[in-house]
């Protein structure tokens, strides 16, 4: 009876655009043609008439699609590979750099405060000036300053918080024209790590890259027009602290009118630029000149914008603190390896940091000598839609000029679309309606498609083999990946034998490309309305096809769906479809790695199989009207759910361990361990509990499962509980990410013989009656933590319990004030103070 329904149906639009019921337009014959039935009065023909068309044999289908998405992806992986596109100018000198690069990580770990950051580093990068300098053209002058700032600034960054720092290290050196310069392009990197990693990657390779391009632009017998800044920073790891002390108080600052910040969220590969601006599309205008290596992606510039990566870079505290736009370069491969030791020297290739020298060299001379530099202003407004063709040449156009080419696009789309449904006789309408049913069919199959491999994972999370792909990348594509192509497969083809079993196949498939083609235009509307210069995605996903559709329209209807049709179909996506598995790379090769260490409260298997999911979902887009031009699917079915199941055996019964001490691609479990003494002080200074321990955290979400095995002692009877009554849980977390890791556990230990800080504390202004102002002075060692986490009550509707965090990473002694703007409020637990202003500290 279904099936009958849908041919009432369709029968007004078939019978008017049917290619088949027109025998002398279409060049095809019913395979039945003069056929009768049988003395036996068999109705099957009726119930099923059969039209003589040449539908896609399923292996010609299959094959030639394997084979079209295995070349792109070859495609893609030799652009990546392919670090050094062209042949070198010479200018820049990458055995030299290394050089620069093993002296540095050579000193080894150099968190802020140590020995190595602020004396050996600082030594050494102080002595390779001097001797560039002694080398340096007289065309030009370099001078050297080693600043020690101190201060303190909010930041919006996992909560919100305020830092505080005091004298950390920055070497800043001017290279100028001689006759001076009013107006300076400032380099940035910075030379500490954290304390468990030599940063070859972060950053001491881009400090290494800035040398030697200070040492090439020393030596240009033509003077520059304008200064170029190089900032050799030595405190980004404690939250972008020496940046803000350079862009806020040295007396250079003042000169700079954009910047370029050298960073690092892997180890190796090409440096992508995944920030630029705010606004001011003459940066992105010079890089795409200047470059000899590109490779950039306004879809990374937008996507690390909207806080959806965890991180953050110097870039922010220039953009806000200094209000001067700027240029956001990483290095994003083998994010496995950041902030670890095994962050390394020998696992950056010499041809990386040519590339990356390169690059920067290229682009500070164009900026230097650029006469939008000295009046940035004037350039500011608007925006740039910029993206690399597989790493060989840029394609950059300004924002207003991307929305009207969307908006052609889309204009096109309609047209094209209205030719059908304008159509005399009833035809457009049943066309519509029909368009209406199959969009329908389309998004309940990518919702049930969703949804079936989002339960998928939340199994296997609860059956104890989360992370089991962190090694064995390829295994999670087999298993995700797998069930939902085959879902997406399994609805349309009980679509295709329920609902149009005695419909023209050819005009269904025709049908699906028209939904697929819809679909991406109303994306591309929605994209270009919210202003996201990441339109030009969809821009390109439905112009192409399009186009192809159109040139392939007369071959669809005189042969049907030959091979020969479907190769040329596949050519004519190549381009938006190599650019999808580009981007793809780029998010998989940066969220896959975060995910080892984005706390134990956030399932991994369900943010990477959603991931898998809406890939699967965008790649099979144009593909799935095949569906509909094949004969039959149930031989791809077959090999899809074979996979999927001995891959889901395998996975469930544990042959796939998350991590590897392979020395050539090590895929190291994240363990924090910290020797801890804890004191409680009462509000008069009394103390209420002290206690001291090992405090151990798993940075995933296994936890300490893997651990336990081989060191019982570290089990869920020893887990640290959550004091709610003080900030943070009563841990020393060195920001607040206690909302992401909540399993810890504490090895009692002894308590350290010596204190580690020594306090005094005093208050003024009691003679006035105003709001309390408390003055406290610390003397700690070097490299201590200390967190001064006044309790707060916020007088809301809800009356939630809101916290400040103050956090100081010492050298030496410092004091400061809590805030002035404190006045006591009644609160849920009795009167606290609230602040009323925002306030900062003060030395």
């Amino acid at each position: 009876m279904e099936s009958d329904t849908a041919v009432r149906r369709n029968r007004g639009y078939r019978a008017a655009n049917n290619p088949l019921d027109r025998d002398k337009d279409s060049g095809f014959k019913r395979s039945d043609a003069g056929q009768k039935t049988d003395s036996s009065g068999s109705d099957d023909a009726k119930k099923k008439p059969v039209f003589g068309l040449s539908l896609l044999e399923e292996s010609s289908g299959v094959v030639l699609l394997v084979c079209f998405l295995l070349a792109l992806w070859g495609l893609v992986h030799l652009s990546l590979r392919q670090l050094v596109v062209r042949a070198s100018t010479g200018e820049f000198n990458a055995v030299r750099a290394r050089k620069h690069l093993e002296h540095i990580t050579a000193f080894g770990p150099r968190p802020v405060g140590s020995p190595e950051n602020e004396i050996l580093t600082v030594n050494y990068l102080l002595e390779e000036i001097e001797k560039i300098k002694a080398g340096s053209n007289k065309a030009h002058i370099i001078s050297v300053d080693v600043q020690k700032p101190t201060g303190s600034f909010t930041i919006d960054f996992l909560g919100g918080f305020t830092s505080y720092y005091d004298r950390v290290s920055n070497v800043v050196v001017k290279l100028e024209p001689k006759r001076g310069a009013k107006h300076a392009m400032l380099a940035n990197c910075h030379f500490d790590s954290v304390a468990n990693s030599p940063g070859a990657s972060d950053d001491a390779v881009s400090c290494s890259v800035l040398l030697e391009a200070l040492h090439s632009m020393s030596n240009l017998s033509t003077p520059l027009r304008h200064a170029v800044i190089f900032l050799f920073n030595g405190a980004e790891e404690n939250i972008l602290q020496a940046s803000h002390g350079f862009i806020t108080q040295h007396p250079w600052a003042k000169l700079v009118r954009a910047f370029i910040n050298l960073e690092a969220a892997g180890v190796g590969g090409k440096e992508i630029v995944f920030q630029t601006g705010p606004e001011n599309p003459w940066l992105i205008q010079a890089y795409v000149r200047a470059v000899k290596h590109p490779f950039a992606s306004v879809v990374g510039q937008e996507v690390f914008q909207s806080g959806v990566i965890p991180a953050d870079t110097d870039f922010r505290i220039y953009r806000d603190f200094g209000h001067i736009p700027g240029i956001d370069l990483a290095f994003i491969e083998n994010g496995y390896l950041y902030h670890t030791k095994y962050d390394t020297a020998d696992r950056i290739l010499t041809d990386t940091i040519q590339r990356a020298g390169d690059n920067i060299l290229a682009v500070l001379k164009l900026l230097a000598s650029s006469e939008e530099l000295a009046d940035s202003s004037e350039y500011r407004h608007g925006n740039m839609v910029f993206f690399d063709v597989l790493g060989v040449f840029m394609v950059a156009y300004p924002a207003r000029v991307g929305t009207i080419i969307n908006y052609m696009v889309t204009v096109a789309t309609f047209i094209y679309l209205g030719k059908k449904c304008s159509l005399p006789n009833n035809v457009g309408f049943m066309y519509v309606r029909s368009l209406a049913y199959a969009i329908g069919v389309t998004l309940m199959s990518w919702f049930i498609t969703f949804v079936s491999v989002l339960i998928i994972a939340g199994l296997i999370s609860l059956t104890g083999q989360s992370m089991f792909w962190y090694t064995h990348y390829y295994i999670s594509v087999c298993l995700y990946g797998t069930a939902g192509i085959a879902m997406l497969m399994l609805i349309h083809t009980l679509a295709k034998n329920h609902y149009y079993g005695n419909m023209n196949q050819l005009q269904v498939g025709e049908m699906y490309f028209d939904v697929t083609l819809t679909l991406w235009c109303c994306a591309l509307v929605y994209l270009t309305q919210q202003g996201l210069c990441s339109a030009y995605v969809p821009m390109i996903t439905v112009v192409f096809p399009l186009i192809t559709n159109l040139l392939l329209r007369q071959e669809l209807k005189q042969r049907g769906a030959t091979v020969k049709y479907t190769s040329l179909y596949l050519l004519g996506l190549s381009l938006p479809y190599v650019h999808f598995m580009f981007l793809m790379w780029v998010v998989f090769e940066i969220f896959t790695p975060i995910l080892g260490r984005s706390g134990t409260e956030i399932p991994p298997d369900v943010v990477l199989a959603s991931i898998t999911a809406v890939c699967s979902i965008i790649l099979s887009s144009y593909f799935i009207h095949f569906i509909y031009l094949s004969k039959s699917m149930k031989r791809t079915l077959v090999v899809l759910a074979s996979i999927f199941g001995v891959v889901a055996v395998l996975v469930s019964s544990g042959m796939f361990f998350p991590y590897s001490c392979d020395s050539a691609s090590p895929r190291p479990k994240r363990i924090f361990l910290q020797h801890t003494t804890r004191t409680f002080h009462g509000l008069n200074g009394e103390v209420i509990k002290k206690d001291s321990g090992i405090w151990i955290n798993g940075f995933d979400y296994t936890g300490m499962k893997y651990v336990t095995p081989h060191i019982p002692e570290i089990n869920d009877t020893i887990r640290a509980p959550c004091d709610k009554q003080v900030p943070f849980c009563g841990f020393p977390w060195f920001l607040p990410v206690e909302f992401l890791v909540k399993i810890g556990t504490c090895l009692p230990q002894r308590c350290f013989q010596r204190p580690l800080l020594s306090s005094h504390c005093c208050q003024s202004n009691k003679q006035t009656g105003g709001p309390p102002s408390y003055h406290l002075k610390l003397k700690v060692p070097a490299t201590c933590l200390c967190i001064f986490c006044p309790t707060v009550e916020q007088l809301s509707p809800a009356g939630p319990s809101v916290m400040a965090l103050r956090s100081l990473t010492l050298v030496g002694s410092i004091s400061f004030s809590t805030p002035t703007g404190w006045t006591p409020q009644p609160g849920a637990s009795g009167s606290k103070y609230r602040p009323l202003s925002p306030t900062q500290g003060r030395r």
